[in-house]
């Protein structure tokens, strides 16, 4: 029998060859339709706000004319034809001559609100009032001074996360939309999960995800909070339920910031997504018109103003008023907020001050952290000027939901130093401390701050003032703290007015609510598993007899002596009596089963 045999080679050259016969109008319709196509799927992946001032437009823009020349020169086959090479460059000029204007007009919106040119425009983007620490900085209340970091709350978020019976391993803490907030006069951390990994995405999406976790920044109580609507719109989210597509295709012109994850009044979980105008030339000057507030558990969305007046700088009616919205705490973001200031303080006399003579120039110090007054939080950051590194002039003050500032002129040690010498006070342990907050105790300028373990658990406290360094005042309660403090300070000839009693009897009411029973387990090994959390591996073990049928979790970080624990083997188990599925073991004892025999 004779075999045919087919020349595949010669089948693609005469396919190509027709299509580069083809006029020059269809290879211009073919590649202009295979363009959109994907130009389509690159908005879909990049998200550019369909606005003049989105530099993320224009990116897009240029990377579907580079589509277009790809695929032109393809259908023409100029990459495998020497000859249509010539043929394809003459048709490209035009895509690569709006590429050019493309890239002369992003170049000139710079230049416009280049801060060279713009410096006062720059200073002006804030407006920053001069402030009376004694008068107007309210003295100590413990009651809303917050007393971790968000480093501990993270680390206070993921042990909670193991109360999660029906998920464990499925979700882990998204510690990048942590938002300090005021929940019902206390400061608190609201931490929004995450998918463990797509795999994960894929098994959990379809139900959302089933709950949040909130740190008490005061007591470093964590809780579990289970929702009846889950999650279903977030940042860790893909396709049309992921939380920046899903406010793009409602609002398609408007420029947005970097998420945030808040609660309302009832607990009701919303991700606040900031709407931002460039006020200076076409790039310059990032600032804040409003918020989007998306339920997350709908996707419903309200557009509010941060104008009280409903009046943006845009021309558009989508905005309302934040008057039923009094809830929010974050919408300036403090990162946005510093560089602000640092525009205030920089541009006070012009640009070319900044960078010669530098007369009455001051930015912002080494770090933020945030205060909670009046029911709003604060973002809070020393002052200090450019030509020091050592001492601050005073601090600033700014509203992250309405932007006001004040602006307090108090002169001593930079945060950075107080930190050292609140360290140095306990350095036999180790104890690393948070950034400072600035506190009025008796009109006294002081830091305070939490000193924290390996392990990030707050184990003491610590005051520092503000003008003299060396006056450090320590204790592993808050009254020991300050009675140490105010001791030091009368050492120094400083007397102050403080009541150490109140703080006792505050401190004593916080005790006698964390109060609770241990309980004692015993009995036989039914079941024990494990799950690695963000790191750290934790084993559940279940008792026989029990009849709770709980599970109690124990990290092989708190003892390692768990590993060798097996099912049948005896074990003495002391936790705290709560209502949960899964809980946290304080003591531990076993004796395997093959010492039984």
């Amino acid at each position: 029998m004779e075999t045919i045999k087919v020349d595949f080679k010669a089948k693609k050259r005469k396919k190509d060859s027709r299509l580069s016969q083809c006029s020059t109008p269809v290879k211009i319709i073919i590649s202009i339709v295979l363009t959109l196509i994907i130009s389509a799927v690159l908005y879909y992946l990049m998200l550019p706000a369909l606005n003049p001032k989105a530099i993320e437009l224009y990116i897009w823009l240029a990377l579907s004319l580079v589509v277009f020349i790809g695929i032109f020169g393809m259908v023409s086959r100029a990459y495998s034809v020497e000859e249509n090479m010539e043929y394809a460059k003459s048709k490209a000029k035009v895509p690569i001559i709006l590429i050019l204007i493309i890239i002369a007009f992003v170049i000139i919106g710079y230049l416009t609100g280049a801060v060279i040119f713009r410096a006062k425009s720059y200073r002006n983007i804030i407006q920053v009032e001069n402030g009376n620490f004694a008068e107007e900085v309210a003295e100590i209340d413990f009651s809303s001074v917050p007393r971790l970091d968000k480093d501990s709350s993270d680390m206070l978020a993921t042990r909670a996360l193991g109360d999660l019976s029906d998920y464990v391993s499925q979700f882990v803490v998204s510690d990048y939309y942590s938002t300090q907030i005021n929940y019902k006069g206390t400061p608190v951390r609201v931490q929004s999960l995450a998918y463990g990994d797509i795999f994960k995405w894929l098994r959990n999406t379809a139900n959302g995800i089933p709950a949040y976790i909130i740190v008490d920044m005061t007591t470093q109580k964590a809780d579990v909070v289970r929702l009846e609507e889950t999650i279903k719109y977030s940042p860790a989210e893909h396709f049309n339920e992921f939380l920046l597509r899903h406010c793009r295709f409602k609002y398609p012109t408007l420029m947005f910031d970097t998420p945030s994850f808040e609660i309302d009044d009832t607990g009701r979980p919303y991700w606040i997504v900031p709407v931002i105008d460039k006020t200076i030339g076409l790039f310059g000057g990032t600032d804040i018109i409003g918020a989007i507030i998306c339920d997350a558990a709908t996707g419903e969305m309200t557009l509010i103003s941060t104008n009280l007046e409903g009046k943006t700088k845009l021309d558009t009616d989508l905005f309302v008023t934040d008057e039923n919205y009094q809830w929010l705490d974050c919408i300036y973001s403090a990162q946005l907020l510093n560089e602000q200031f640092n525009y205030f303080g920089k541009y006070v006399n012009g640009f070319w001050n900044s960078i010669i003579g530098q007369s009455e120039v001051k930015i912002t110090s080494s770090g933020y952290n945030y205060l909670a007054l009046n029911d709003d939080v604060y973002m809070y950051t020393g002052v200090t000027s450019i030509s020091s590194d050592e001492s601050i002039i005073g601090f600033v003050l700014i509203n992250q939901r309405t932007k006001d500032a004040r602006y307090y002129q108090v002169s001593g040690a930079l945060e950075d130093t107080a930190r050292t010498s609140a360290q140095g006070k306990v350095q036999q342990y180790s104890y690393t401390a948070t950034f400072p907050l600035l506190l009025n105790v008796s009109s006294e300028p002081t830091y305070f701050m939490a000193l924290k373990d390996d392990s990030a658990l707050v184990k003491m406290y610590a005051m520092v003032n503000v003008k003299q360094s060396t006056v450090v005042g320590v204790g592993s309660s808050l009254a020991e703290c300050m009675e140490n403090y105010a001791s030091e300070l009368e050492k120094n000839g400083i007397n102050v007015n403080i009541d150490i009693e109140d703080i006792s009897e505050d401190e004593d009411v916080a005790t006698e609510s964390k109060e609770v029973e241990i309980e004692t387990i015993s009995g036989k090994v039914e079941d024990i598993r494990s799950a690695t959390i963000n790191g750290e591996t934790y084993f559940y073990i279940k008792v026989e007899g029990d009849e709770s049928a709980r599970y109690y979790k124990i990290s092989a970080a708190k003892d390692e002596e768990v590993i060798r624990l097996n099912v049948g083997d005896e074990v003495v188990i002391k936790v705290e009596l709560v209502n949960k599925d899964f809980v946290e073991i304080d003591e531990f004892e076993y004796r395997s089963a093959h010492e039984n025999r």
